[in-house]
């Protein structure tokens, strides 16, 4: 051990060297009941914290300020605590906690790991940054940490993401729940470690800076040749109507479609039917290498780069997503774009990030714009497998759901009446087709009652005497509810009276997409009592009609669709706990846990299920499955779902699932296109194949129908292959079930 000699007297020198601190010359550290504090003698972080966390776990705490007082984690259930030792040597402290280690460099700060051999497996590299920032009042800090450059190590989990990435080392993914796309801040890396990357907001894994409109980094030339944007070119069908240079492609949001041509558009302020507009053009870019380009669309899009098509995909129009190419460029060339799009009351814009180092874009950087410190967990393991255990180890069992939940669910957008839905079990029993599960989907209630959880009693008379009759005819029930509410219901009045609801959504007059449109908004599930009135509303409006399990649907929460990201956070919030900034991903987490320690509450010996459409680290504990979203009825969306599927899996949430056949379909075969009739069965035939090998296997969607028995007659081919695929599901319970119960 180094001393500092600053000419102390004796008896105060001694008293140091029998403290529990030590002193380097370059920085200081102090041993504490479950890790040790490091002060660095220098770099961004005055403070370092280790905690462990087991034998194979480390929990690291870097601030900028000599506080180390954090808000509790919503992920991690899991404490402090293990057989752990602390020595110093070579100008590092050395945690060593059974089966894993961790080095803390005094000089600067950085963390290192080793495994349970000895192996170096994950470093920081120094790339360690805070940006203090105030929101409502609050001093936060956009922090970035970069671990292993340049390595050849595949990344997988972070989630549920819709661009067919499976190996994300040297791919950007941000983490921002969206319809379709879901957040998880945990990586799970080839080395056999993972690290849970502790921040509830806005995150960037990879490139640290955000993608923006392609005029930030690349200089834009019209069709002519002229700098300053590219020329837009409006059509009518074929009928050239406006032509006008425009400095990006830019109807991202909807505070963007006024942007659009006032002579393209109807009395109802909406483009005109049949327009579609073509950007042309040339882009130079300042910097060497692979640029980064991300197409956010919906309705009919293609791209062209020097004369090639790039990207040609189709999404519903309220749903755009994101579609990644990339290409080569040298500075002072200029290459050749063009982008034709049909908006149908769609969305699109051209983003565009820069090259960064190799090194960088092949190593593990997560970056968040919210976060009161650089905050992680290391989990060690000798396989992947161990790994993801010692995940839920951190944020809880993935609790095991019941037998019935692994068989065929049928779902539809939606069943109207309660005779409809009846209709399709009998139709099944008569068949001798299996079934274990009938979905009612949302608008069972009146139209003007969001949030009420009432029947319509016009159209289902008698919900316990259906529900009844669906057990019955061994069958189970699952419901759609969601965290959303109209004023004019007793349940939005009840939470409204005790400061419960978010506001912001009201007095921005914002309407929905129901009948002529109605004032809404969600309830804040971040008060304990909140998600107390919430299962009390729930339980006494449906589980005394016998249902089974829960939707719980637009989660994420999709509060009022296509707003940007700054409306986003401001109409989450402010929540009990804070801004709605600093917890934008964890909404599904904490509104789930309501409804499950509800409901376990009410019935301890039963298993609960519940189906999410996002997710968040730690939401396994919640008897909760996800799926993918409304994913659309096309064979690339069919494609992406394997990789969405997989990293799912991979972030330690096992129980997954998709809408069999896509949830939007194109008009093409809403209209039952003849021409077009085959291609539709033999997607949502091989979609079925792939759904009776996924964890659950549920059909859903929009018309046409999705029952067996509507996608193809009695007797034929595919109606064959459907029926046998349903048996084999079947046949394989015994191993699906076990499966599952080896995730527990």
């Amino acid at each position: 051990m180094h001393v500092r000699s600053t000419g102390l007297v004796a008896g105060l020198t001694l008293a140091l060297l029998a403290s529990t601190s030590a002193f380097a010359l370059d920085g200081a550290f102090e041993k504490t009941a479950d890790g040790v504090i490091v002060t660095p003698a220098s770099g961004p972080a005055k403070k370092v914290r280790l905690q462990v966390m087991g034998e194979r776990v480390i929990h690291v705490t870097a601030t900028p300020t000599d506080s180390l007082d954090v808000p509790a984690s919503l992920m991690v259930t899991a404490k402090p605590g293990g057989a752990f030792t602390v020595s110093e040597a070579g100008g590092k402290v050395v945690v060593k906690a059974g089966k894993a280690s961790a080095e803390v460099s005094l000089a600067d700060g950085a963390v290192s790991f080793r495994d349970e051999a000895g192996k170096l497996v994950l470093s920081e590299n120094g790339r360690r940054s805070f940006k203090s920032e105030t929101i409502d009042g609050k001093t936060f800090y956009g922090v970035s940490q970069q671990f292993n450059p340049d390595t050849d190590e595949a990344f997988y989990g972070l989630g549920q993401h819709q661009n067919g990435q499976m190996n994300y080392n040297g791919q950007d993914v941000e983490l921002a729940q969206y319809n379709r796309d879901i957040a998880v801040p945990f990586v799970l890396p080839t080395r056999n470690y993972g690290l849970l990357w502790e921040n509830n907001g806005i995150t960037r894994f990879g490139d640290p800076t955000p993608y923006d409109l392609a005029s930030r980094d690349l200089k834009l030339f019209d069709a002519d040749g002229k700098a300053g944007g590219f020329t837009a070119k409006y059509y009518v069908g074929d009928a050239l109507k406006f032509t006008r240079v425009e400095a990006d492609i830019n109807y991202r949001y909807l505070k963007d479609l006024p942007n659009w041509p006032a002579e393209l558009t109807g009395p109802d302020k909406k483009p005109l039917k049949g327009a579609r507009v073509v950007w042309e053009g040339s882009v130079e870019a300042p910097v060497a290498g692979v640029q980064k380009f991300k197409l956010y669309s919906s309705s009919y899009a293609k791209v062209y780069v020097d004369g090639k098509l790039t990207i040609d995909r189709w999404r519903q129009n309220w749903n755009p997503w994101f579609h990644n190419f990339t290409s080569s460029m040298t500075p002072g060339a200029q290459h050749k774009i063009r982008v034709e799009w049909e908006p149908n009351d769609g969305y699109i814009a051209l983003l565009h990030n820069n090259p960064i180092p190799a090194a960088d874009q092949k190593s593990l950087t997560f970056t968040s714009d919210v976060a009161h410190a650089i905050d992680y967990y290391y989990v060690g393991g000798t396989d992947l497998d161990q790994v993801i255990g010692g995940y839920r180890g951190l944020t809880g069992d993935a609790v095991m759901m019941p037998r019935w939940a692994y068989g065929l669910w049928q779902s539809r957008q939606r069943y109207e009446t309660a005779d409809q839905l009846l209709g399709v079990v009998k139709e099944y029993r008569a068949r001798k087709l299996p079934l274990d599960n009938i979905v009612e989907d949302w608008r069972y209630w009146k139209d003007d009652s969001w949030g009420s959880h009432k029947f319509d009693e016009t159209r289902f008379p008698d919900p316990k005497a259906m529900i009844d009759e669906v057990h019955d005819l061994n069958a189970h029930f699952m419901i759609s509810i969601w965290a959303k509410f109209y004023p004019t219901t007793d349940h939005y009045k009840e939470f409204d009276a005790k400061g419960l609801m978010y506001k912001r959504n009201i007095e921005q007059g914002a309407l929905d997409w129901v009948g002529p449109g109605y004032l809404n908004s969600f309830y804040d599930p971040y008060s304990k009592e909140a998600r107390d009135i919430y299962w009390r509303q729930v339980k006494d409006s449906l589980k005394v009609y016998g249902v089974d399990a829960w939707w719980m649907d637009s989660d994420e929460p999709d509060m009022h669709s296509n707003l940007d990201i700054p409306e986003r956070t401001l109409r989450m919030g402010p929540t009990a706990m804070g801004p709605g900034a600093e917890f934008f991903n964890s909404f599904p987490l904490i509104h789930t846990s309501g409804v499950f320690e509800g409901e376990h509450e009410l019935n301890p010996d039963k298993r609960s299920f519940i189906l999410s459409r996002s997710g968040f680290g730690g939401i396994q504990r919640n008897g909760v499955a996800l799926w993918s979203g409304d994913v659309v009825a096309r064979w690339d969306d069919f494609k992406d779902q394997i990789s969405a599927g997989v990293n799912l899996s991979m972030s330690g949430i096992p129980n997954w699932t998709t809408d069999i056949g896509g949830f939007s379909v194109e008009d093409r075969y809403t209209n039952k296109d003849p021409a077009h009739w085959a291609e539709w069965q033999e997607l949502n035939l091989r979609w079925f194949q792939f759904g009776a090998f996924s964890p659950l296997f549920r059909s859903h969607g929009e018309f046409p129908f999705r029952e067996i028995y509507n996608l193809a007659d009695e007797g034929t081919d595919v109606y064959k292959s459907l029926a046998w695929y349903d048996e084999l599901r079947y046949r394989l319970m015994p191993y699906v079930y076990t499966l599952a119960a080896d995730t527990y």
